[in-house]
Formats: structure tokens, sequence, C-alpha cells
């Protein structure tokens, strides 16, 4: 927010503005993209689907910071900017495809783990290198299953 705000004050009030703006909008559609990032991640990987369910992990995946948080707390500032921009653009699916693309980008550790506590720890904590790379992707990604936009971001 440093980038867009030029203090804390206004930083609360753009942040408390989009938290409100978010839950009037995308109440009703939050509690599907659980569901919504199964059918996807079934299409795009169904061997990583597969092993989540048999790890019995699906359930346990940090669905709250990802959906209800919009990924606050997980991904570091200016990563965030870029998938906040997309929901501000009419957009919570974009939601979805960054909680696909850190799956897909994680598979390897992810498929090595066969406890779904440690899968979801591990998810809750994710390393904050290369998370702008995992935004382009989840973008492309979103393009790819909801089609282009109006715009151009």
């Amino acid at each position: 927010m440093d980038e867009m705000v030029e203090n804390d004050v206004d930083a609360y009030w753009l942040v408390k503005y989009f938290v409100n703006q978010f839950n009037n909008k995308y109440s009703d559609s939050v509690a599907h993209l659980p569901k919504s990032l199964e059918h996807y991640l079934n299409l795009e990987d169904s061997k990583l689907l597969t092993h989540l369910k048999t790890c019995l992990a699906m359930n346990k995946l940090p669905y709250d910071l990802w959906f209800m948080h919009c990924f606050a707390g997980c991904l570091p500032e200016s990563s965030l900017q870029r998938v906040w921009d997309k929901i501000i653009s009419g957009s919570c699916k974009i939601l979805v495809f960054v909680a696909m693309e850190i799956l897909l980008t994680f598979k390897i550790k992810l498929m090595a783990m066969n406890k779904a506590e440690n899968i979801a720890q591990f998810l809750q904590n994710i390393p904050q290198e290369n998370t702008d790379a995992i935004i382009s992707k989840a973008i492309d990604l979103w393009h790819k299953y909801v089609g282009n936009p109006l715009h151009t971001v």
C-alpha cells in the first residue's frame, strides 16, 4: 500500500473500503470458490487433486486466508495489489486461480507430503520469493478459463 497512499491512515481507509465492498459484492460467491478450485484443479492437474483428496487435505486448505482475506497475510504487498486490482475490476474468481497456481507451483513439495495438517501448514506460510511469477501465471490461467477481460492490466 505504500506506493498507493502517503500515510497509514489513508491505507487503513482504503483497505477498510475494499473489505466492505468485497463483502457486499461477493459474500454469496465466496462460499462456492472451494468447489471452483476443485473443478479447475481437476482440469489443470487431476493427479495433484487426487493426491490432495487422498490425504484429506482439500477440506483443510487455508480457504479463509485465500478467499475471505483475499490472500492478505499470505502474499507480499506487490503481489497482493495485483490480485486486489482484479477483484476491484469485478472478478473474485481470480482468487481461485491464485490458489490453484500456488498449488501447482508447489506441486512437488505437496506431493511429497502425506498429512493434511502438513499441507495446510505449508500453504498458510508459502515462501515469499517468486510470488509475482505465481500471480502472473494465475492471471494467465484466469484468462484461459474465464476469458479475456474487457481491459488489460
